[in-house]
């Protein structure tokens, strides 16, 4: 039976408008119409004086596992079941922080998230519809790589299924991810902030390598998200025919243009280096980690800002898992400090990542035919309220309410 759920003010993010009194008909877990509201004779779902978007998408999360903790070496401190069971909360508050749906780009230990996102679709635990990595794609003691321990020190197995040395052997780590279950392929093409002794700005994939993983993929209809701080890694990625890079930390101008011609998609965790700088210390990061979140945090906004003016495609992806699950919103106020508008804002996190992800289809707007995710605030549309939600629909069920009256 189809019900309604009455918008004061409805983003539109599709026509980058908002509009006002509507209605969104739902029937079963889908969008029947969105339209004027001119009377609708069922149940209505009146939310009152709100402004209603669809489910927010996260491009960029990590799920599984202990959340912000600087100190990798805890990673072998528990059991892949213990990791599982950790990954609940975090599920479920990304859920409730409006985020329906989410990329997951990686875990240390390879295919737990495979496990939770099965058990979320099975309807067994709480959380977003997730489309998962499996495992990183990287170099020997590269950013993708549990890094830290003395050189004799073999880290089992299930930690370094990902690990490449060669173009043949990329192809073979590509295949066998997919086998075991994976949405997508996450490369690590430079050094990262977080692990240490790599360099953030050093390419650590070839060309070549990223080619034959985009290829190889290519085969099984799975999308390539490439980490790339550096210049030339981003670069090597773009060419190479990468759906999307995250971070972009050092992206210079022909790194941009590049991007926009190609029709890359740009993820870029903008806000976390604040929580970092604040928390960091607290939650076990190191010395080094700081440094390089100190030395990449105002490059990555320089670089944010120049993908804007080139007319990159913004994405909205913001590394939880990181830090807390759940605070992911506080980014979308800092993307409009870097060069969006509010709407603009809310577009890269709801279709523009609908559209990355293949997914426009299903989720991304309020359209006839997409799952009937629905986030709301109190008010105008004020994009620092999307730091805190207070209506979470998801596939039609209501999964947080703290406003709405029926009629």
């Amino acid at each position: 039976m189809a019900r309604a759920v009455r918008c004061a003010r409805l983003v539109d993010v599709v026509g980058e408008r908002v509009l006002t009194d509507q209605l969104v008909v739902v029937e079963g877990d889908r969008i029947v119409s969105t339209g004027p509201d001119a009377g609708f004779d069922g149940e209505v779902l009146d939310l009152g004086d709100v402004t209603v978007a669809p489910g927010l998408i996260d491009l960029h999360t990590h799920l599984v596992g202990v959340a912000a903790c600087g100190d990798y070496a805890q990673e072998l401190k528990h059991s892949a079941a213990r990791q599982a069971f950790a990954s609940i909360p975090n599920a479920r508050d990304t859920l409730l922080a409006g985020f329906t749906t989410v990329r997951d780009v990686g875990t240390f230990r390879a295919f737990v998230d495979v496990s939770l996102r099965d058990a979320i679709e099975a309807g067994h635990v709480p959380g977003p519809r997730m489309a998962v990595a499996g495992a990183y794609v990287t170099v020997r003691g590269g950013g993708g790589m549990l890094t830290g321990f003395a050189h004799d020190v073999e880290v089992p197995k299930e930690f370094r299924f990902g690990e490449t040395r060669s173009v043949d052997d990329i192809r073979e780590r590509v295949r066998e991810i997919v086998f075991h279950g994976a949405d997508l392929i996450k490369l690590i093409a430079t050094g990262a902030v977080l692990a240490n002794g790599t360099v953030p700005g050093a390419p650590e994939l070839t060309e070549a390598q990223m080619r034959a993983a985009v290829e190889e993929a290519s085969w099984y209809g799975r999308h390539v998200a490439a980490h790339a701080h550096g210049a030339e890694g981003i670069k090597r990625a773009v060419r190479a025919g990468v759906r999307s890079i995250e971070h972009a930390c050092f992206l210079d101008d022909e790194a941009a243009e590049l991007m926009a011609a190609h029709g890359t998609y740009l993820s870029a965790d903008i806000w976390w280096a604040d929580w970092i700088r604040e928390t960091g210390p607290s939650q076990g990061y190191d010395a080094e980690q700081l440094r390089k979140n100190d030395e990449t945090a105002e490059a990555q906004r320089e670089g944010f800002r120049k993908a804007v003016r080139a007319g990159v495609k913004i994405g909205f992806g913001s590394d939880a898992g990181g830090f807390p699950h759940g605070l992911q919103g506080r980014q979308l106020a800092t993307m409009v400090e870097h060069g969006l508008t509010p709407i603009q804002a809310l577009k890269a996190a709801t279709l523009t990542s609908a559209e990355c992800m293949g997914w426009d289809d299903r989720v991304g707007s309020l359209s006839p035919g997409r799952y009937a995710d629905l986030v709301a605030v109190p008010g105008d549309l004020d994009i620092t309220k999307f730091a805190d939600v207070a209506f979470v629909m998801k596939g039609g069920e209501v999964v947080k309410d703290t406003l709405r009256t029926t009629s």
